[in-house]
């Protein structure tokens, strides 16, 4: 089994969270929030604050980690923070992901945040995981198998 490590383990995180330790996980879910941590720890996951807007505070939530989820695409913040974290601050994760033990990246591309954002994200995580040869999965499913779906990704990251 595989530690996983979900950036933004809010509402949806938690969920993934509970399914992925049900089937034999490792899970990592970061918060801003330090508020969170419970509902964090209550999906079984081992919380870990950090801003994903502040890369350094990630930095250290990558040991040991096989595969890293994005589930940044309902992230709240003023729409040059948003820009940022689906440019710029992404890059520079997917950067410092490089010398990491993470074999696998999921980027969700649907949520909240403008489609126009979450389009660049994913052609951002496109192209640098190419580059870099780390197998990635975009993540556009339906509402209502989104949970399924994101499973399936990180099931086939790992095969």
């Amino acid at each position: 089994m595989a530690r996983v490590l979900i950036v933004g383990c809010g509402c949806r995180g938690q969920s993934l969270a509970r399914e992925l330790v049900a089937i034999g996980h490792t899970v990592r879910g970061t918060t801003r929030d330090p508020e969170r941590q419970r509902q964090i720890e209550a999906s079984g996951a081992q919380p870990f604050i950090a801003d994903p807007d502040r890369i350094s505070t990630l930095t250290p939530a990558l040991d040991g980690v096989t595969i890293m989820c994005l589930l940044l695409g309902s992230a709240t913040g003023t729409p040059s923070q948003l820009k940022a974290l689906h440019t710029t601050r992404l890059e520079m994760l997917l950067q410092r992901t490089i010398d990491t033990t993470v074999h696998g990246i999921t980027y969700e591309a649907t949520g909240t945040t403008p489609k126009g954002l979450l389009t660049t994200g994913a052609k951002l995580v496109e192209a640098k995981c190419t580059h870099d040869g780390i197998p990635h999965r975009i993540l556009q499913p339906e509402p209502d198998n989104w949970l399924s779906t994101t499973i399936e990704a990180v099931e086939a990251l790992l095969a």
